[in-house]
């Protein structure tokens, strides 16, 4: 199982919402990557844009899991990168796992709905102090209190701190768009696959991933209540329980030829 994070994160994102499921799931080889310019991988000059990076991912995985089938689990951009995957080696893959998936990479075409937030621990949130981080939590999650901020602690602030700001700036600005329609698919993909979208999300939106629907003919497409930008942590109980249900229908699976 091939994990790709977000942008500007690293893996301890996946790490965080992926491990809990696998303490009582063995036997699942997990493989936690580091994208170019983020966490321990540092960005080569040669890579400029989505299409080097979907290459890049692709020539990794190719050799550190060379033969057999796989899965894929990507998180914001790193759903985003999965689906380019999904189009170029389908027959690689026996299911796919979309959290809260880039759909639509120009930001200003993103169907978004407008800020709401559910819970708000103010007291709590006032022992934290004004910084950057505490801004971006108040930003993209829609539950606010203490478990969430630790949580946000582990699995965001690391790799924000460990990001090659430079890099990715560039990146953005010239290359964060695949140079093709990455949901122009020959076939529906017919493997198990499970789409996660907040109900909440003003980051990337849910509405641009129903529209993937017919592109998945095995997809659960799951839009969470009470969930924003980080739905793996605002619900937790609901995402585990979904990606388990998911991981049965992967082990029930006949193995891809």
């Amino acid at each position: 199982m091939l994990m790709i994070h977000g942008f500007g994160i690293d893996r301890r994102v996946m790490l965080g919402c992926m491990e809990p499921i696998f303490r009582r799931r063995p036997g699942w080889k997990r493989i936690y990557l580091d994208l170019p310019g983020m966490g321990q991988t540092p960005a080569p000059p040669s890579l400029n844009n989505a299409d080097e990076m979907l290459e890049a991912i692709i020539e990794f995985s190719n050799e550190i899991i060379p033969d057999g089938p796989f899965l894929v689990v990507g998180q914001s951009y790193g759903g985003y990168l999965a689906r380019g995957m999904v189009r170029l080696i389908p027959e690689r893959l026996k299911g796919v796992l979309l959290i809260c998936p880039v759909i639509v990479a120009e930001r200003k075409r993103r169907n978004l709905p407008p800020r709401k937030i559910f819970e708000k621990d103010e007291s709590f949130l006032k022992t934290i102090g004004e910084n950057e981080y505490k801004s971006l939590f108040e930003r993209v999650l829609v539950m606010q209190d203490e478990k969430r901020w630790m949580r946000f602690t582990q699995d965001i602030i690391p790799g924000r701190r460990s990001r090659d700001q430079a890099f990715l700036e560039r990146f953005e600005k010239h290359g964060y768009s695949f140079s093709f329609d990455v949901d122009r698919l020959e076939r529906s993909f017919s493997r198990p696959t499970l789409v996660l979208a907040g109900r909440q999300d003003s980051s990337v939106g849910y509405r641009d991933a129903l529209k993937l629907i017919e592109n998945y003919s095995r997809g659960t497409f799951a839009t969470l209540d009470k969930a924003g930008h980080g739905l793996e942590v605002e619900q937790e109980t609901v995402f585990n329980c979904l990606v388990n249900e998911w991981l049965n229908r992967v082990e029930k699976e006949p193995v891809v030829s």
